[in-house]
């Protein structure tokens, strides 16, 4: 059974062991071509959002293995503090079972505790499973930005996305 949860700073070393897996994967994930940060980065950061109203990440754990992880983060901007940019990474081995659809539904939850209302991701426009997990679920398309990210030696597009939280 998957379960939603914050995630903590003893989460590090999985997340980064994620993340770099997920990164290692043919060009379909918003991850430089780089190493992710180091587990003490990553430990760092979590800290960082635990004590945050603006920011959060979220794990989702497969009984004691971490199979996903979700971050928010609220524009800082005044004028539009009611938006906030989300990442989302699920492991190969759980993906089209669902975990992505409960991390989604879990930064809808923090949006509305958190007064956002707006939630905004890019996404390479090659990766048609994430397009169409988010377009499922209520994103829009409301842009596309061309050669936004640095790939090795490669610039390369993305779709930005949104989704607007109600109530």
């Amino acid at each position: 059974m998957i379960i939603v949860c914050r995630a903590t700073p003893g989460d590090a070393p999985t997340l980064v062991e994620l993340a770099e897996s997920v990164g290692r994967e043919d060009g379909r994930w918003i991850l430089g071509t780089g190493p992710w940060r180091s587990v003490s980065d990553e430990r760092r950061y979590l800290r960082t959002t635990q004590g945050h109203a603006d920011a959060a990440v979220y794990v989702a754990e497969d009984g004691a293995r971490i199979v996903g992880r979700l971050s928010l983060s609220r524009d800082p901007h005044p004028a539009s503090r009611h938006v906030a940019d989300l990442g989302l990474m699920v492991a190969a081995s759980h993906r089209r079972q669902g975990v992505g659809t409960m991390l989604l539904e879990q930064a809808v939850s923090w949006a509305r505790e958190s007064r956002v209302r707006k939630l905004e991701l890019h996404v390479f426009p090659w990766n048609e499973p994430a397009l169409g997990l988010y377009e499922s679920f209520g994103f829009e398309q409301e842009g596309y930005r061309k050669r936004h990210y640095e790939r090795g030696d490669e610039l390369v597009d993305a779709v930005l996305m949104a989704y607007f939280v109600g109530g």
